[in-house]
């Protein structure tokens, strides 16, 4: 049964358009496979904000914390990871380069370098969804509890995210093949995305494309917030994203005493009265356990069969609810992601990797609302309006990470003031919308928001990485106390990647 339930446990209609799916056959049209990238990291140095559960500030992603030994880390998928027995098995963390777990900081026990898996299940013949949270523990430990064995249906379509609260997680399979069998990517060539890897993604979309035009499957709606009656934001929403959108999952583990974890379950609580629970630091757990609440939304959940079927959020669901029911301005994962930059520059190939891995269309010269100067103007006039409109609901609120902001409204101010730096929206003629005021230890305590509208400007010599930024268009404006005026009586329907609905347009494959 899927739900927009009230009480999941994580932080945790109408069809969604046809290219909500990127099928396998768009990486043919890429030059591409889908398979395994690996290699050093191509993520550009610059500020991170992180959201670990001991909490963080802004500060520089390469120096991370003093007593870490890395920021990179290797995590061992195990063998056939899309299958019930699979995801029963633990992923092992290790070190880089074949550096032993302790001696690179490598553990599920430090904070900075903990990784999380998380999967979404479909059944094709009915259309119903769960989610399964496989274990991830450091190599040469044993499982606090032996994770549970899920039942999946048959034919089941399964798709793998992680997350990772370091800088980059390289993957690597049990065995010969593992990786390439389960469509495992993370990142294009010897450039990692950093954080975040899925497997099967691709396949996923697809078969929940199919199951969607059949009537098999149905995504609720996002709802409006009985708060403040705008529309709840979605994971593509301008309200909640930042420099990196659509990253990093919302699994939790129990965390004992001596480093073991374990699923975070009723049966392992019941057995681990002293654990502590750890998550990943992730835009969708900002959003399914912090801003969704505090507006008085609930977020897209689904039996949890990890959890004896409770309900259970992911950043799949996420990925789909954010498909079925955004309305523009959509935020769509950009190409000055730092995520997405291929040796400092710009890379549409890398970028339309990326959103394989989440479900969105691929970069198209037809798309103008995420084009890097769009993107940063319309981040900043409708999420300045929105933290701002929603101060005072949000200063009572705790946030993700104390040491970045106090509350939840100085988190997301601050948030979105690293944003802005990480994607270099000054090159763009914008202004930083944040003016913070932080404690001796870095904290944001009080924040200034400005709320002039600003478009962006093509300079003469931009200072982001990448080539020259594309023409500028005029940035959406929502002002958040106004609904935006339909540009006509027509519904609105979305773009379409390849021009497919409209013959004659370039890129049509009818």
């Amino acid at each position: 049964m899927l739900t927009r339930s009230g009480t999941a446990r994580r932080g945790r209609a109408r069809r969604p358009p046809a290219w909500l799916i990127v099928p396998a056959v768009v990486l043919v049209a890429l030059g591409l496979s889908i398979g395994v990238m690996t290699a050093a990291s191509g993520r550009a140095p610059g500020t991170r904000i992180s959201e670990s559960a001991r909490g963080a500030r802004v500060t520089p992603s390469a120096s991370a914390q003093a007593e870490t030994a890395s920021t990179d880390c290797t995590l061992i998928v195990p063998d056939s990871p899309l299958s019930a027995s699979g995801l029963a098995t633990p992923y092992q963390l290790t070190g880089p380069g074949g550096q032993d777990p302790a001696a690179s900081g490598c553990t599920e026990s430090n904070p900075d370098l903990q990784a999380f898996v998380q999967a979404t299940i479909l059944d094709p013949a009915t259309g119903q969804l769960s989610v399964y949270e496989p274990l991830v523990v450091t190599q040469g430990s044993a499982p606090a509890v032996a994770p549970v064995l899920p039942r999946l249906p048959p034919q089941a379509v399964v798709n793998v995210m992680v997350g990772f609260n370091g800088s980059s997680l390289r993957l690597a399979g049990a065995g010969p093949g593992t990786l390439a069998r389960a469509d495992c990517v993370n990142g294009l060539g010897d450039s990692l995305f950093g954080q975040v890897s899925y497997c099967n993604s691709a396949a996923f979309y697809a078969a929940a494309d199919l199951d969607l035009a059949q009537g098999r499957l149905r995504i609720p709606a996002s709802g409006t917030s009985p708060l403040t009656g705008r529309p709840c934001p979605t994971t593509r929403s301008f309200d909640l994203v930042d420099q990196d959108p659509s990253d990093n999952v919302t699994t939790e583990y129990l965390l004992t005493a001596n480093g073991e974890t374990a699923q975070d379950n009723a049966a392992s609580q019941a057995v681990l009265p002293g654990a502590t629970m750890i998550s990943n630091g992730s835009d969708n757990r900002l959003l399914d356990h912090f801003v969704l609440p505090a507006l008085g939304c609930v977020p897209f959940t689904a039996p949890d069969l990890s959890d004896a079927g409770l309900p259970g959020t992911s950043q799949t669901l996420d990925e789909l609810s954010a498909a079925a029911n955004q309305r523009a301005p959509i935020a769509l994962v950009p190409e000055n992601d730092p995520m997405t930059l291929l040796g400092g520059q710009f890379s549409g190939i890398k970028t339309d990797l990326y959103r394989i891995g989440v479900g969105q269309p691929l970069v198209t010269a037809g798309q103008q609302a995420d084009a890097p100067a769009n993107f940063c103007a319309s981040m900043l006039n409708v999420q300045t309006a929105f933290i701002a409109a929603n101060q005072q609901r949000f200063s009572v609120n705790t946030p993700p990470a104390p040491a970045t902001g106090t509350n939840l409204f100085t988190f997301m101010a601050a948030r979105l003031s690293a944003s802005f730096t990480n994607l270099g929206c000054a090159a763009f003629g914008l202004h930083n919308t944040v003016k913070l005021s932080v404690d001796d230890q870095g904290a944001a305590v009080a924040a200034t928001l400005s709320l002039i509208r600003q478009e962006p400007a093509t300079p003469a010599s931009p200072e982001t990485p990448g080539p020259a930024a594309p023409t500028a268009q005029p940035a959406p404006s929502l002002p958040w106390g106004q609904a935006p005026a339909p540009a006509s009586s027509q519904p609105w329907t979305p773009w379409t990647p390849w021009g497919q609905a409209e013959p004659g347009v370039p890129g049509y494959l009818g």
